[in-house]
C-alpha cells in the first residue's frame, strides 16, 4: 500500500460542483492557447498541404495517454493526481512527491510564459510597459481563480468560447468564401510512395504534440467533478477529439488561403489568413489571442493549486496549502503560491529556453503516468465502476511518450 499521510486530518475537503460541460470547458481552456495562432505557420512551413495530418498522428498519440489517465483518475479522483498515481504504483513517498512538484514546475513555467507573451498583445490597445501589464495579467486572473472553482471555470469556459469562437469564424469564413477548402481535399494525403511527404509529416508530428498539452491537467479537478466516473473520461476525450478537429480544420482553410511557404514567414499567420478572407483588419484576431492568453494563465492558475492542495493533504507539503475557504470552497493560499510563482517566473527569468523544457518536463510525465498504470495493472484488476484502459493502450501511451523525448533529443 501507498504511504499513509502525515497530516490528512488537516485537508478541508473540496467542493463536487463541475459538471461534464465545466470539465470539457476547462479542459479545451487549458489545451486550446493562443500557441496556435503561430504554430500553423511552422506546420504549414514542414508540411505545407499535409500538415493537417500531422495534427491527427499527435492527436492519436495523445490518445493512448488519455486512456490511461481515465482509467487513474476514475480509481482516484483526488487533486495532485499525478503524485497519487506514483504513490500507488511504487510507494515511494520521495518519487510521488518529485512527480507532484514537477507538475507544478512544468505548469508555472508554461503560465509564465503565456503572461510574459500577453504583454505584445495587449500593448496593441494599451501602451504601458510590459512589467506593469504583466503584473496586472496575473494578479487580476489571480483573482479570477480564488472564487468558487465553478464560478472561476465558467469565467474562463466564456473566454474559451470566445477564443474558439476566432477559429470557428476562420473555419467558417474558409467554407463559404472559398472553394479550395473542399475540392482540394485530395491534396491533404501525400501519395503512398512520397517518402519525404511522409517524413516531414512525422517531424510535423512532433511540434503538434505540443499543441495538445494540457488536457491531463481534467485529472486535478476530478476531485471537483459531481461524477468523476463518468465525467472524466468523457471530458478527456471530448476535449482531445474537438481540439483534433478544430486544428485540423483551421490549418486546412490555412493552407488552401495562403501558401504553405508564405504561411510559415509569417509573424500571425492566422490574423493573416483571417484578413483575407473576411477583409476585417488583424487588430481584430489580435484581441482574440488576447483572450486567449488570459484564459491560459488562470486555468493554469486552477490546476497548480490544485496539484499544491492535494499534496499538501496527503502530509507533504505544509498544511496551510490544503486549508480550503469556507466561503469559495477553493484553497485560497495555494493558489495564492500559484500566482506568486508564475509571477517570479514571468517577471525574472528568462524563459526561452525554460518554455521548452516544460514540454519536455509534460513528455516525461505521461511517460511516468503510462508506466504507473502498467505497474498497477499488473498487480490488480480494474476496480468496477472505473474506467478500463486495454494494458496494450498504456504500453503504447509509454512507447509514443519515450519516442517522442528520444526524437527531441536526437533534433
Amino acid at each position: 500500500m501507498p504511504d499513509q499521510p502525515r497530516d490528512a486530518g488537516t485537508a478541508s475537503p473540496l467542493l463536487r460542483s463541475l459538471t461534464l460541460t465545466h470539465a470539457v470547458l476547462y479542459g479545451l481552456g487549458v489545451t486550446i492557447g493562443a500557441g496556435v495562432y503561430v504554430l500553423v505557420g511552422v506546420a504549414a512551413g514542414r508540411s505545407g498541404m499535409h500538415a493537417p495530418l500531422a495534427f491527427l498522428a499527435a492527436a492519436i498519440s495523445m490518445g493512448f495517454t488519455a486512456a490511461s489517465f481515465a482509467e487513474l483518475g476514475t480509481r482516484m479522483p483526488v487533486s495532485a493526481s499525478e503524485a497519487a498515481y506514483v504513490a500507488a504504483a511504487f510507494n515511494r513517498r520521495w518519487l510521488s512527491l518529485g512527480m507532484g512538484l514537477l507538475v507544478v514546475v512544468t505548469a508555472t513555467v508554461s503560465a509564465a510564459t503565456i503572461s510574459a507573451g500577453s504583454a505584445g498583445y495587449i500593448r496593441v490597445f494599451i501602451d504601458l510597459p510590459p512589467v506593469v501589464i504583466i503584473a496586472a495579467v496575473v494578479l487580476a486572473m489571480g483573482a479570477v481563480a480564488c472564487l468558487a472553482t465553478a464560478h472561476s471555470i465558467a469565467f474562463a469556459g466564456v473566454m474559451t468560447l470566445i477564443e474558439i469562437g476566432g477559429l470557428i469564424l476562420i473555419i467558417g469564413a474558409g467554407f463559404t468564401q472559398s472553394g479550395d477548402v473542399i475540392a482540394r481535399l485530395p491534396e491533404m494525403i501525400p501519395a503512398a510512395g512520397d517518402l519525404a511527404s511522409w517524413t516531414s509529416v512525422g517531424a510535423t508530428t512532433l511540434v503538434a504534440v505540443f499543441a495538445f498539452i494540457g488536457f491531463e491537467h481534467l485529472v486535478n479537478v476530478a476531485e471537483e467533478m459531481k461524477d468523476p466516473g463518468r465525467t472524466l473520461p468523457r471530458a478527456l476525450f471530448l476535449t482531445l477529439g474537438l481540439t483534433a478537429s478544430l486544428y485540423m480544420l483551421v490549418i486546412w482553410v490555412a493552407v488552401t488561403t495562403v501558401p504553405p511557404e508564405q504561411l510559415a514567414l509569417l509573424p500571425a499567420p492566422l490574423a493573416t489568413v483571417f484578413q483575407q478572407l473576411t477583409g476585417l483588419p488583424l487588430v481584430t484576431m489580435s484581441a482574440i489571442a488576447v483572450v486567449a492568453t488570459l484564459n491560459g494563465v488562470v486555468v493554469h492558475m486552477i490546476m497548480i493549486a490544485r496539484v499544491l492542495y492535494g499534496i499538501s493533504s496527503k502530509g507533504d507539503l505544509p498544511h496551510q496549502f490544503a486549508k480550503v475557504s469556507p466561503l469559495t470552497h477553493t484553497p485560497l493560499v495555494a493558489t495564492a503560491m500559484a500566482v506568486a510563482g508564475i509571477l517570479s517566473f514571468a517577471l525574472f527569468i528568462p524563459l526561452e529556453g525554460l518554455a521548452d523544457w516544460a514540454a519536455r518536463g509534460t513528455l516525461l510525465i505521461f511517460a511516468g503516468i503510462n508506466l504507473a498504470l502498467i505497474r498497477i495493472k499488473h498487480r490488480e484488476a480494474t476496480p468496477q465502476g472505473a474506467f478500463e484502459c486495454p494494458l496494450f493502450i498504456a504500453y503504447l501511451g509509454l512507447l509514443s511518450s519515450m519516442a517522442l523525448m528520444a526524437f527531441d533529443l536526437v533534433t
